[in-house]
């Protein structure tokens, strides 16, 4: 009792703080840097909050605060512009919102998918920041209990997302999400530092591929192309249509699975290192998975723009738990954040949970505030943006092609950002139009670094239990949490295979010549081939062994697509080309 009378006590004298005139000045002004640098696509909090560090110096603190938290919180609701209106994913925790939003604003009913996108974002930053005012009084055992086993098959939940994006033929999919993977590898190995697919000679791959890049080349740079070729504008009317009361209906109808889409971005987001870079796919696959009828997921359904943006705004109040509980940022830009609050003269930890509550409390509904304002602002602004669909593509794609190349560089600033734009962005045109899922090769190199840092860890603890004893080592690997995680895992692959077929991330494909196809194939097999043979070379087994069972598996993969290839008529799925 004694503890939620403090916590009454701190949360009024929070509110109290963060209806201080001074604070909500520099809350809205954090709020419109925030949709600034969220309208731009793949800029994110990161870019955000580093534009804004070095004014942190010798600012009050509470307004130093008030103006991080309005920044951070906005972005997810803004991005949503640029994954509705353009179908380039906004941030990385977008990524999914563009396979249904934008198909919705091709049809006309932009104004519905943003309505609901925002009633979700709005729904899921107060919900986010609710859950955590109680939460963040209960939260340290239960964060505790996240071992390295869990964290393993947390991240394995994420991989299974693959199975309800794999598209016609899961064994495309399958190939894609292990192409995803090995990509992700290139670099220094995170365990021995052994170089894998890299050298020396060009020191830009040492530290792989940045996921912006990733995000953008293989999402923003295919579809741009398209519409490019079409030579259209995206819209034929800069109108949104009159379904901003419809998406509040739709979003109303659907309010249970906003509400189970929450809550798994806070749960995500509590988790350190998971991000928000994985919360929209496993939101998007549970949407999918409860589903009744399925059929319109990828074409333009309401409930695959709810789902993913219910849970994206929810994340960040998920991702406070650890940062301010034990400092230890549960995403990138939770990272900067706490930079901040060292300048600022703050320190994130059980001391501030302890004895600064109202602190605390201060920055959770500041956080909700800035939800408020900023889902109000989006609508506001929506019309003028909107009129960017109408404009002709060819006019709008060179500005597009600066905004992304601009938000490439803001990687390392280095030519090989650029450079590996067009790479990667020449991929996702050829993953496009020979319908290799590119949600799956997405899910795959997200994944990647956490799931062989995870796996070598978990393995390394577990060998050294197991010395200790068979109960020892079988009760730390198969703790009750590892086993309800790992049912979750197993039911996510089935439920995803069954409606795999249905849900076409690339659309309706056509089928045509064998030798395009077949060409693709090879040359990711070849690909796969000399990267297996690279990590084969390597001498720290712990560095290898991801690389070279991920490529084997992948390898089997397009080995059986091969096969099928030289068996099949012109017709067969497999020979799918746009």
């Amino acid at each position: 009792m004694d503890t939620l009378a403090n916590a009454a006590a701190s949360l009024g004298d929070a509110l109290v703080l963060i209806f201080h005139p001074e604070q909500l000045m520099f809350l809205g002004l954090g709020v419109l840097l925030g949709l600034s640098v969220g309208i731009f696509p793949g800029l994110g909090g990161i870019a955000g909050l580093s534009l804004v560090l070095p004014f942190m110096y010798g600012m009050d603190p509470v307004s130093g605060l008030a103006l991080m938290v309005g920044l951070i919180a906005v972005i997810p609701t803004s991005d949503t512009f640029a994954s509705v209106l353009l179908g380039i994913p906004g941030s990385s925790a977008s990524q999914a919102t563009v396979l249904d939003g934008f198909p919705l604003a091709k049809k006309g009913e932009a104004a519905r998918a943003l309505s609901a996108a925002f009633a979700s974002s709005l729904f899921g930053g107060l919900l986010g920041a609710l859950v955590l005012t109680f939460f963040i009084l209960v939260a340290k055992p239960l964060v505790l209990a996240f071992g390295l086993p869990e964290m393993l098959m947390i991240t394995a939940l994420g991989l299974s997302m693959v199975a309800i994006l794999a598209g016609r033929l899961p064994l495309k999919g399958l190939a894609a999400a292990g192409l995803g993977l090995m990509v992700g590898t290139i670099g220094e190995a995170g365990a021995g530092g052994s170089l894998r697919m890299s050298t020396y000679d060009i020191p830009y791959l040492i530290d792989g591929l940045s996921l912006v890049i990733v995000g953008l080349g293989i999402f923003a740079v295919p579809e741009i192309v398209s519409l490019l070729r079409g030579d259209r504008a995206i819209a034929t009317s800069g109108q949104l249509g009159l379904g901003w009361v419809q998406g509040l209906r739709d979003w109303f109808h659907n309010l249970a699975l906003s509400i189970r889409c929450s809550i798994i971005g806070v749960i995500v987001g509590v988790i350190p290192g998971l991000g928000g870079s994985v919360v929209d796919w496993i939101a998007y696959g549970h949407t999918i998975q409860t589903a009744k009828n399925v059929e319109g997921f990828g074409k333009g359904d309401i409930r695959g723009v709810i789902g993913p943006e219910s849970s994206n705004n929810a994340k960040e109040g998920g991702g406070l738990v650890p940062t301010l509980i034990f400092g230890i940022p549960g995403s990138g830009s939770m990272a900067v954040f706490l930079g901040g609050m060292a300048l600022l003269g703050y320190e994130a930890g059980p001391h501030m949970i302890t004895y600064e509550l109202d602190l605390t409390y201060t920055i959770v509904w500041s956080l909700a505030l800035a939800n408020v304002i900023g889902a109000g602002l989006c609508i506001v602004l929506s019309a003028p943006i909107a009129r960017l669909t109408t404009i002709r593509f060819t006019l709008l794609a060179p500005f597009l092609f600066m905004m992304i190349a601009f938000a490439a560089f803001q990687s390392r600033q280095d030519l090989g950002d650029l450079v590996a734009l067009f790479v990667v962005g020449f991929l996702g045109i050829l993953l496009k139009r020979f319908d290799w899922s590119r949600p799956a090769f997405l899910i795959g190199f997200v994944l990647s670094r956490q799931a062989e840092n995870f796996a070598n860890s978990a393995h390394q603890v577990a060998a050294a239990k197991f010395r200790q004893g068979f109960e020892v080592g079988l009760g730390y690997v198969a703790s009750p949490l590892v086993v309800v995680i790992f049912a979750a895992t197993v039911l996510s692959v089935v439920i995803g295979l069954r409606h795999a077929k249905v849900i076409l991330p690339e659309g309706n494909v056509a089928t045509g010549s064998k030798r395009a196809p077949m060409v693709f194939l090879l040359a990711v097999t070849g690909y796969l081939v000399v990267a297996w043979i690279n990590a084969s070379r390597i001498g720290l087994t712990s560095d290898k062994i991801f690389p070279l069972t991920v490529g084997s598996i992948t390898l089997l993969c397009c080995f059986a697509l091969l096969v099928r290839m030289m068996l099949s008529p012109e017709t067969d799925a497999v020979f799918a080309d746009g």
